[in-house]
């Protein structure tokens, strides 16, 4: 745990080669032979709309929720407003402008974390739409197995679209103080856990500690917001 939480405080620096600096991973891209992920077999949207079990999963949460879409399954989580209101807020614009379409799962740093929201096919950038919000790390909420929390840069106030999924219990990654920030839980998955777990045991391909990438490429479809 400890190589995974000083490989997330590295800071890369977003550079001609494609690579990032949040608690992302460089892009893979461009020397030394480096080759990115094939792209997916079934490159456009199965569904357009989010499953019955994912809806009633929704309809039971007290919270708002969202539905998302990769090439492995289905994802809805349940958004904490009342425990992180400018980060929600920020997720929920980026989905209503339908930033998260297709996009890619570009690290998956296996029994760790999942991370999306920044590239697109081919190892892309996708540049952000808004500026960056404040950290809200010391909100009480723990990155636990199947949340969702904020990447950012080193600065703790830095995060604007990319988000990583909580594969096990990072406790390490909670706020400890201002020194030390932590990353920004907003959310839970409340259905599909399975589809977290299928793409954790993807194979990948490791460029460093921190550039982990599928072989294969994890396409987000959509993002949609139920309530």
């Amino acid at each position: 745990m400890l190589k995974h939480l000083s490989a997330l405080l590295l800071v890369i620096g977003l550079s001609a080669c494609g690579g990032g600096a949040y608690v992302e991973v460089g892009g893979g891209g461009g020397g030394g032979g480096t080759r990115y992920p094939e792209p997916n077999p079934t490159p456009n949207a199965p569904t357009l709309s989010c499953s019955a079990a994912g809806l009633a999963a929704s309809a039971a949460s007290q919270w708002g929720t969202v539905c998302m879409l990769t090439s492995s399954g289905e994802i809805v989580v349940e958004l904490y407003d009342t425990y992180a209101p400018q980060t929600v807020a920020n997720f929920y614009k980026y989905v209503a402008a339908g930033f998260y379409t297709r996009t890619l799962i570009h690290r998956v740093d296996r029994d760790f974390v999942v991370q999306g929201g920044g590239y697109t096919s081919g190892m892309v950038v996708k540049p952000p739409l808004y500026a960056p919000i404040k950290s809200e790390s010391n909100n009480d909420l723990s990155n636990l197995r199947g949340t969702i929390a904020m990447a950012r840069r080193s600065e703790a106030d830095s995060a604007t679209s990319q988000f990583f999924f909580n594969v096990v219990d990072n406790t390490s990654l909670d706020y400890q103080s201002a020194a030390n920030p932590g990353y920004a839980v907003f959310g839970r998955i409340i259905s599909g856990l399975n589809t977290l777990d299928a793409i954790n045991v993807l194979p990948v391909y490791t460029y460093s500690s921190t550039d982990i990438q599928p072989r294969t490429e994890v396409l987000v479809y959509w993002a949609q917001r139920l309530k």
